[in-house]
């Protein structure tokens, strides 16, 4: 393998090995897989796949790279997949707990950097899980594969150095984990977007990078002689020459008191202080106003690729940077400046500059996109960038080596934002080179026109340094393009997956990459893109339901046992339960959450509230095949709820170390695991055998519990150890956002401390704060204890909860027996937990209680129920559900604001599962 991969990057021909055909050069084997493709292009039924790209067999053909990488559904990835992984054998033991680590990783790495794409998680952020979780040889998927990171992390597997190998062994001996095997990894990398396919398959795909390296100092010194005159300008001195880094390009304006025009970057600019002023001064009557509150002016022009007169923003050069040697300079334009822009302007569009009009979407809709009618690919280039971008593109597609073309267009695409007027100018950077918004099509009011060689020669350079220390395999990576929800793969074929999916509408990606995308000539199809989009007529439903495909078809083809790993970067919770409902609704079983963060965030993450600064890494399990088996055998019943709970304990982190620290491990806390098991019974449509006093009573006489968590038997040795290790117990931290979690704080704070009203009262009060539920009713504390709690009324013994409490904390009380005054006295009218078997009759009152106020929430007659108890809905669902009354759940259902039900994951999974039953005529 070694040798070919040496062959392959010094670009030396020979014979060559292509999933178990051998074809004497790259060359034949490139040759007779297009041929091939070409004709599955020709297939009407090949072509009506969901999620085919839109665009020429020409231009998908040019684009690909077959059987590795196909802008298309790639036809030979069961195959490949065949050839190099292994099939699933029940025999084979595997165990793995959930990656019980925080992975906080930069952006600095030359190979993450080297192409940007709208969100990554970088690839050494992927690595560990990847190690953690397979073997070398295993395959990996990623289905939302983005720029291919989790191809590069696989690979990197084999060839890390051995600097980074030493630093994270010796990390995971510290934890004391076992040493990660290293070895390369398989990787199977699919995405809608053929831009981000194209982009993956490039840094996964082995090429000649000197001879990337000589070709693109070719290209640039050719596009220097064509056009080097358009970046000329003259010093101050009048005679001597220099090239252009980038113009300034200002909006006019109109004064609204006298209309004189007032050009932007003149009127706001602070040459000296390199800022922007807010209130801009008319240079012609001196009247102060801001810029929201002036006119844009435009001017009109022909479109040639039309014929038609159309509309701009007027836009004028304010500010000319070059160099002269290393010293960097600014001029007003001059009149030669002046004429040379007026005499390019003149040149006929560029034959291949695209004129794609941008469709309706969401990134077009609204913003300076729509006031500055930017509507169409070449309206986004002013026509000096408009006449380099497109001879850029032709150079690089003018290449014959294969390889070597698609890196150079690999480079040169990295120019198209760059060269648009989406290049913002920021006078307080250094640099100029891609300033624009990430995650979002920007105008600005001043745009910096780079020249070419500004943008890409620091990136030849650093493209070509940075891919000398990747090396991968031909055969490393499959690529494909298409739907997530329908991938090309074998049943229980993949050994791990790591994912990164779009979240609600964090990024619009279909929308974002058709700048790129039609300069390639091969465009995403929106229809079955996950997210949020309302322009699409997308919303958290739809996602969801789009979300619950890929996830199914994720379920089908990881083989039972294994482990995805999901990259989660929304906070809300709407999009939140819509992604744990579609995880559990396929069959998975989520074990873990943690964070990852990746230090830096798009224009979109930053500014919006609604968006989380880190993103959570969610572990989940298929169950293996036995659980599954055992079910069909057994049913529903109370072995099957302990099968279930034995297997899942099984799975989750023994302990979890955070900066020294023990943590609590939610997964591992009674009440989640129970939801754990009702969302698995659910998924199976069946009833669930144990209500919850029950099963809270028994699961703590089956599994011993440590600090609040439940453990195996044979868990419990390791964590006792950890545990004595530790300077303090982990403590669970409990956010109350509704009655249930209201609930859940009183019963830990009176396992603590047995009270009065008294004294839960204002405590109680502080947790009821901005984090509460906007639909959701807040319950009187005093009514939430008579429902879920006993208070002692000084009759009878004192109950064994409240005389532990206060014989540990008061010295008078100690030694003192249940009987006694002094003890009765001060144990008088403080409320506490019940013991588990009066709890059962306080669940079973309290029910009747809450489906009783169900039958008001049936019986009512309006549009939308405003405000209701999640606690009611919870029980009114669950036990129209267990008598298969898919009817009920789906009228209360319309009822509800649509916040309430997509908030809760409970009650959506219900509503879900329901709405299935009833489309299926159950």
């Amino acid at each position: 393998m070694n040798d070919l991969l040496q062959n392959h990057r010094s670009g030396a021909s020979g014979p060559v090995e292509c999933l178990g055909q051998t074809f004497a050069s790259d060359d034949a084997r490139r040759e007779h897989f297009l041929k091939l493709l070409a004709e599955k292009l020709l297939d009407p039924a090949f072509r009506k796949q969901d999620g085919f790209p839109k665009g020429s067999d020409a231009a998908i053909l040019a684009m690909s790279d077959p059987p590795y990488y196909t802008a298309c559904p790639n036809p030979w990835l069961a195959e490949f997949v065949a050839h190099y992984g292994k099939p699933y054998d029940s025999a084979v033991k595997y165990s793995r707990e959930p990656l019980a680590i925080d992975v906080s990783v930069g952006k600095t790495d030359a190979l993450y950097k080297a192409h940007g794409y709208h969100t990554k998680v970088p690839h050494l952020a992927i690595v560990p899980s990847i190690l953690h979780y397979t073997r070398p040889g295993d395959v990996v998927l990623d289905g939302f594969s983005g720029s291919g990171m989790t191809g590069v992390a696989a690979q990197w597997c084999g060839t890390a150095p051995s600097s980074y190998r030493h630093e994270l062994e010796m990390a995971w001996k510290k934890e004391g984990r076992a040493a990660p095997e290293w070895g390369a990894r398989r990787a199977v990398l699919n995405d809608l977007s053929p831009a981000a396919t194209f982009i993956g398959a490039n840094y996964n795909i082995p090429f000649d990078v000197d001879a990337f390296a000589v070709a693109g100092t070719q290209l640039l010194k050719a596009v220097e002689q064509d056009i080097g005159w358009m970046y000329e300008t003259l010093h101050s001195d009048g005679t001597t020459k220099a090239r252009i880094d980038y113009t300034v390009w200002s909006e006019v304006l109109a004064c609204p008191s006298c209309a004189g025009e007032i050009v932007f970057t003149d009127a706001a600019l602070d040459e000296v202080t390199k800022t922007v002023a807010d209130v801009l001064t008319c240079p012609h009557c001196g009247a102060q106003a801001k810029k929201e509150q002036m006119d844009l002016q435009f001017e009109t022009f022909i479109d040639p690729a039309t014929g038609q007169a159309d509309k701009r923003p007027k836009r004028v050069p304010a500010l000319i940077a070059y160099k002269l040697g290393r010293t960097a300079y600014a001029k007003k334009p001059d009149n030669a400046d002046l004429e040379r822009i007026a005499e390019i302007a003149r040149l006929p569009l560029p034959k291949n500059l695209p004129v794609d009009r941008f469709p309706d979407m969401q990134m077009t809709r609204v913003g300076r996109m729509k006031t500055t009618n930017s509507a169409a690919v070449h309206f986004m280039f002013l026509p000096r960038a408009a006449q380099a971008m497109a001879l850029l593109w032709e150079k690089a597609e003018s290449n014959l080596d294969p390889r070597t073309r698609h890196m150079l267009l690999f480079m040169v695409e990295q120019a198209i934002w760059g060269l648009s007027i989406l290049a913002r100018y920021t006078p307080t950077h250094f640099s100029q080179v891609n300033q624009y918004l990430s995650g979002v099509y920007y105008v600005a009011s001043q745009q910096a026109e780079c020249s070419p060689w500004y943008i890409l020669d620091g990136k030849l350079d650093r493209l070509g340094k940075a891919f000398l220390k990747l090396k991968v395999d031909s055969g490393g990576a499959a690529i494909t393009t298409g739907t997530a929800a329908s991938m090309p793969l074998s049943n229980d074929s993949v050994d791990y997956i790591f994912t990164d999916p779009p979240f609600g509408e964090n990024i619009y990606y279909s929308d974002l990459n058709f700048l790129v995308e039609s300069w390639h000539g091969v465009k995403t199809d929106p229809t079955p893109e996950a997210i949020v989009d309302r322009v699409r007529q997308k919303g958290i439903p739809e996602y969801q339901h789009l979300m619950y495909s890929c996830f199914a078809e994720y379920f089908r083809v990881l083989k039972p046992g294994r482990w995805m790993t999901v990259v989660f970067s929304n906070s809300k919770a709407a999009v939140w339960n819509a992604i744990q409902v579609a995880l559990q609704q396929t069959g998975f079983v989520v074990a873990e959450v943690t964070a990852l963060d990746k230090k830096q965030g798009s224009f979109q993450q930053v500014m919006s509230p609604n968006t989380v600064k880190q993103d959570l890494v969610i572990s989940a399990y298929k169950p293996n095949g036995g659980l599954e088996d055992r079910f069909e055998k057994s049913g529903a019943t109370v072995d099957s709820a302990w099968d279930f709970v034995q297997t899942h304990l099984r799975q989750l982190s023994v302990t979890k170390v955070k900066n020294g620290q023990l943590e609590f491990i939610i997964e591992r806390d009674p009440r989640r695991i129970y939801d754990r098991m009702v969302a698995w019974f659910v998924r199976h449509d069946a009833p669930v055998p144990l209500s919850n006093s029950e099963f809270q009573i028994s699961i703590r006489s089956r599994f011993p519990e440590r600090d609040g968590m439940v453990f195996l038997p044979e868990q419990v040795t390791e964590y006792d150890k950890k545990r004595a290790q530790a300077a303090q117990a982990p403590q669970m931290e409990l956010f109350v956002s509704d009655e249930r979690s209201a609930i859940d704080w009183v019963a830990d704070f009176l396992k603590a401390r047995p009270s009065t009203y008294q004294d839960i009262h204002p405590e109680f009060i502080k947790q009821l704060g901005a984090g509460w539920k906007k639909h959701e009713a807040r319950p009187e504390l005093s009514a939430l204890l008579e429902a879920n709690f006993l208070r002692f009324d000084g009759a009878g013994e004192v109950p064994s909860q409240i005389h532990r409490y206060l014989s540990t904390n008061y010295h008078d009380l100690r030694g003192l027996e249940k009987t006694d005054p002094r003890l009765n006295a001060r144990a008088q009218d403080r409320w506490y937990v019940p013991d588990p078997n009066k709890a059962q009759d306080l669940d079973k009152k309290r029910e009747k209680a809450l489906l009783k106020e169900f039958e008001i929430y049936k019986a009512f007659t309006g549009r939308k129920i405003k405000e209701t108890r999640l606690e009611v809905l919870r029980a009114g669902f669950n036990a129209a559900w267990a008598a298969k009354d898919y009817a009920t759940i789906l009228g209360i259902a319309h009822k509800l604001p649509e916040e309430t039900l997509q908030e809760d994951e409970r009650l959506l999974t219900l509503y879900d599962m329901a709405l299935t039953r009833s489309e299926d005529g159950a």
